[in-house]
């Protein structure tokens, strides 16, 4: 009864940060897991769905951009991490954590550099936050199809990064980050 958690998410400038957190069943062993970002889009989406299905427990949560610009994107990205483990439909005994830091929970809580890519429970979790939050990306997408969240998922690209220039920003983009914040003076 071990969770992973990890999260999607800090270092664009638009959109909301992911957590994800999961409960792997080692009666269900799922092949190929490895951290979100070693995986193409069709490996993690096949993945997700079987995470999703074999998994004992699992959940996702975000913090938005608005908490994002008011807490920054360390406190948001441990909030959304609090709201995913406090998601879950059963309590884990401990929870590991990818990165250096932990957030506040109800149960203790290990930091493990690197654990998206050598803990199968967090790598779960990255692959769950990743394709959480590029689906959500995708919608942005079709709302404002001048930026291509499509293909940059709102990390600052120079395609990015000229149309925030040329259109200015839109509700969805983090105010505090200093390229919005730029385009916004």
């Amino acid at each position: 009864m071990i969770c992973g958690v990890d999260e999607a998410g800090r270092g664009p400038l638009a959109g909301p940060v992911v957590a994800a957190a999961v409960i792997l069943d080692p009666a269900r062993p799922i092949v190929g897991l490895a951290d979100s970002k070693k995986l193409s889009a069709a490996r993690r989406e096949r993945l997700a769905s079987e995470i999703r299905e074999k998994a004992l427990a699992w959940a996702v949560a975000e913090a938005s951009v608005e908490e994002i610009d008011a807490l920054n994107i360390l406190q948001a990205t441990l909030l959304a991490m609090q709201r995913a483990v406090g998601g879950l439909i059963l309590q884990p005994v401990e929870a590991l954590i990818d990165g250096n830091r932990c957030p506040v929970l109800a149960m203790p809580a290990r930091a493990i550099i690197g654990g998206d890519a050598t803990v199968a429970a967090i790598s779960a979790a990255s692959i769950l936050a990743k394709t959480t939050r590029d689906a959500g990306l995708l919608v942005l997408h079709e709302r404002y199809p001048q930026y291509g969240f499509d293909r940059h998922k709102g990390y600052g690209t120079a395609l990015h990064l000229t149309a925030l220039r040329i259109h200015g920003a839109t509700p969805h983009h983090r105010r505090s980050f200093a390229p919005v914040r730029d385009v916004l003076k």
